[in-house]
């Protein structure tokens, strides 16, 4: 007896629904970037009718606002599991730096999607609200790990300023990188990080 065909749209859960189309978005950034990040291509991506999208996010921007807080979430979850490793004061800061530079971060997919999300952020209100709130808890972490290192050590410097400069190199880099892959690795891009920070905290490795 032949198999039957599945449906063209299976039954899922309402989470399972935004789920699908979070990661659709993801895939359609990092293949063809924003121009890609259209209703045809994510439904086309997911497998699920047009009219899901304004169901579960209301816009094609709110999707878009979805899929940044999804990639920005995933990478805090890593930077914000605690290192006790070794116990040392600097040992978070290391690992934020380390975690940033991973393959599971330092990749093209991954990097043509921040990319994407960048370049759009000056037009789109909804996901520059979310950046906002996203990058908050990111430089707060950033600027933890710097003022444990500072405290320890007896530093008297702006904490915050240090942060800033820092995830700013991190996402100069991966610019550089996504422009020419060729001038630059995972390995310098790591040294370069630690040759800012070293002047100013001390040794780190």
């Amino acid at each position: 007896m032949p198999a039957k065909s599945p449906p063209k749209y299976a039954r899922f859960s309402s989470a399972d629904r935004r789920s699908m189309l979070i990661e659709a978005g993801l895939a359609c950034l990092a293949r063809d970037g924003i121009l890609g990040f259209t209703i045809d291509r994510i439904c086309v991506e997911a497998n699920i009718s047009r009219g899901l999208i304004t169901h579960h996010f209301k816009s094609i921007d709110g999707l878009l606002a979805a899929v940044y807080e999804t990639i920005y979430g995933k990478m805090l979850v890593v930077l914000e599991t605690p290192d006790t490793a070794t116990g040392k004061p600097e040992q978070r800061l290391i690992a934020i730096i380390e975690t940033m530079f991973s393959r599971e971060f330092f990749n093209r997919e991954s990097l043509n999607i921040w990319l994407a999300l960048w370049g759009e952020m000056a037009n789109n209100p909804a996901l520059l609200k979310v950046h906002r709130k996203q990058y908050a808890r990111y430089r707060t972490d950033v600027e933890s790990a710097i003022s444990t290192i500072a405290n320890d050590r007896g530093l008297k410097i702006d904490t915050g300023l240090v942060a800033t400069m820092l995830i700013s190199l991190v996402d100069g880099l991966g610019l550089e990188w996504c422009i020419e892959p060729k001038l630059l690795s995972a390995k310098v891009a790591k040294d370069a990080c630690y040759k800012m920070l070293e002047p100013i905290l001390g040794a780190l490795r």
